[in-house]
């Protein structure tokens, strides 16, 4: 497989690109039709197994998967070759953001806002914000890395390293996290998330990916072309699940969200910063930095949104958080981009 070939092609897309502002139609539409039609929201929240909604675990598999299928978990061999650029950024994503949000979580939602947000869905909130900082993401980063000339065997090691990590290591966290914020955990439901929603879709996607490469590199790159709007239209109908679930708390108070993107962007560029200024101090050159930095601050919130739903309900405060981090990911991850090439000189300044 040819490793430079499969990374260095994304370029942020159309839909990408403009993806706040599908968010905002999300918002919209979800919204409305939340008011319009409650019982058609509340027959599809209905349908679950062990408080996993089905609707939504297929959704999320049709967004995962795809994006999984582009991970070679294979080239996690490539670690030595980057070896602090790695340390780095494994040092960020799994130490430095989840606690660092459960603080900011601490600080903004627990005490400095408390008087602004609904007092029984503080914990929750508190929890959709832990879950969105616990999973590195695993499919943007590509795009950021692309766009900051990133090194693309770095970018795709690193990933397939926190994929792997991942898979032991989401549950664990987050049932620590939410224990220190005094948040009763529901394990069985925690690890049927982890099972359905981490360790059924990479199996399933590397299984897929070793059988379309058998016919070739060819076949992998059409079959992800082909995917990739099923993915998308998955992501926008959870959104608009979501947001018919949460209209009337939204309508009653349409500050929360600007108040829970407030610990969000502030751990973003603080995980970003430092990310990129440890890479410069260990002298790592800036073609791994930007990706290390760009990596270590964003959230895979796919699984952040799958979790929180399953965990604490559509209507929750939790599932609300998690899809305020997909609000601002985007404009937020570009600004970031743009510090890390703006900042080139700086960085390889002795």
């Amino acid at each position: 497989m040819t490793i430079n070939t499969m990374v260095a092609k994304p370029k942020i897309g159309t839909f990408e690109r403009n993806l706040t502002w599908w968010v905002l139609a999300c918002i919209i539409t979800g919204i409305g039709m939340g008011k319009l039609s409650p019982a058609f929201f509340q027959s599809i929240g209905s349908i679950k197994i062990a408080e996993v909604n089905l609707i939504v675990a297929v959704l999320i598999w049709l967004m995962i998967i795809p994006m999984l299928l582009k991970i070679d978990f294979h080239a996690m061999g490539d670690v030595l070759q980057h070896s602090k650029g790695i340390g780095v950024t494994l040092f960020i994503n799994w130490i430095v953001k989840p606690f660092s949000m459960a603080l900011l979580a601490w600080i903004f939602i627990r005490h400095l806002f408390a008087n602004y947000l609904p007092v029984d869905q503080i914990d929750s909130y508190i929890a959709g914000l832990i879950l969105l900082a616990a999973a590195p993401c695993t499919a943007m980063v590509f795009v950021w890395s692309n766009l900051c000339n990133g090194d693309a065997k770095f970018t795709l090691s690193q990933v397939a390293i926190n994929d792997a990590i991942m898979l032991f290591a989401f549950a664990p966290l987050v049932a620590l996290l939410l224990g220190l914020s005094s948040i009763t955990v529901p394990w069985n439901t925690l690890f049927l998330s982890v099972l359905l929603f981490i360790i059924v879709p990479v199996v399933i996607s590397q299984l897929w990916r070793k059988l379309l490469l058998t016919k070739g590199q060819s076949a992998l790159d059409e079959t992800l072309k082909r995917l990739h709007p099923i993915s998308l239209s998955a992501l926008l109908a959870t959104l608009v699940l979501l947001f018919g679930f949460q209209g009337q708390q939204i309508l009653a108070q349409p500050m929360i969200i600007g108040l829970l993107a407030v610990p969000i962007i502030i751990q973003v560029y603080f995980n970003s910063m430092l990310a990129y200024w440890l890479n410069k101090k260990l002298k790592v050159a800036h073609c791994v930095a930007g990706p290390s930095a760009l990596i270590g601050a964003s959230n895979f919130f796919e699984l952040a949104v799958a979790t929180a739903i399953a965990l604490f309900g559509f209507n929750s405060g939790a599932a609300l958080a998690t899809v305020v981090g997909v609000l601002i990911e985007v404009p937020v991850m570009l600004s970031v981009v743009y510090i890390v090439n703006q900042s080139r000189n700086w960085y390889e300044s002795i």
